[in-house]
This record gives structure tokens, C-alpha cells and sequence, in this order.
């Protein structure tokens, strides 16, 4: 049986949804407490095996570099632990804000929406899943 796991030093829950890691953020992610999350979110990954990580940000009103290096980073360690990273539910507002700053947040792939979020994921295993690209050899 796989029960939310208990909120760390962050405040932020990381939550699983079968083999998939749900954080929800809201509002200003400080510097410990980000630097925290990313060591939560490894050490569930790890643990639990899981193989994706969705990041809501629909609670976020404001993205900083700061916020977008995080994401980059928490990806990039997903990554390496052979688990994807998807960001659901960002606003108009913080998209603009995220190009105005150049930021590309590369290992990332986002979505609309939470439920979106997981379709992409569970899309990956199969082996059919189009990986975006619609051109032939």
C-alpha cells in the first residue's frame, strides 16, 4: 500500500501516485527549502522507483531564476535516477517571465495541467508514445 509520504523540513508534500512522484508548489520556494525538496525528491525517486515526477506550479504566481535553475536541477537529478520530470499548470504569466529571464529549463517537459501531466508520463512506457516528432526517416 503506498501512502502520501509525511512533509519534510520543506513544508512542500511529496506525494505518490503509483509510480509516479506529485509536488505540489505553492507560492515562494525559499532557498533552504528548495534545496530541500530537490534531496526529498531524489531520496523518494530512489526509494519508491518511481519513474516520473510532476511539479505543480499552478499555486505559483511568480518564477525567478532562481525558481527556474531549481526545476532544471530537480529535473536533471530525476534524470540521472531514470525518472522524468514534468511541470503542470504554469500560467501564462510565468511562462512570459520564464523567456523574458532566457530561461529554457532544459530536461523539463511541461503541461497544462496535472492530468495532462500524467498522460505524458504513462505515454512514455508504451511503445508506441510519439516522442513529439512527426517527421519521417
Amino acid at each position: 500500500m503506498t501512502a502520501p509520504h509525511p512533509v519534510h523540513a520543506t513544508g512542500v508534500p511529496v506525494l505518490a501516485l503509483g509510480e509516479t512522484l506529485l509536488v505540489s508548489l505553492q507560492g515562494e520556494l525559499h532557498d533552504g527549502m528548495a534545496e530541500q525538496l530537490q534531496q526529498d525528491i531524489s531520496h523518494r525517486i530512489a526509494s519508491s522507483r518511481a519513474n516520473g515526477v510532476i511539479i505543480d506550479i499552478s499555486g505559483v504566481e511568480v518564477v525567478d531564476s532562481f525558481l527556474g535553475r531549481i526545476l532544471a536541477e530537480i529535473a536533471a537529478s530525476a534524470s540521472l535516477l531514470a525518472a522524468r520530470t514534468v511541470v503542470a499548470g504554469m500560467r501564462p504569466a510565468v511562462a512570459i517571465t520564464l523567456v523574458e529571464l532566457g530561461l529554457t529549463l532544459p530536461g523539463l517537459t511541461t503541461a497544462l495541467d496535472v492530468d495532462r501531466a500524467l498522460e505524458l508520463l504513462t505515454r512514455r512506457s508504451t511503445p508506441s508514445a510519439s516522442d513529439g516528432r512527426e517527421k519521417g526517416t
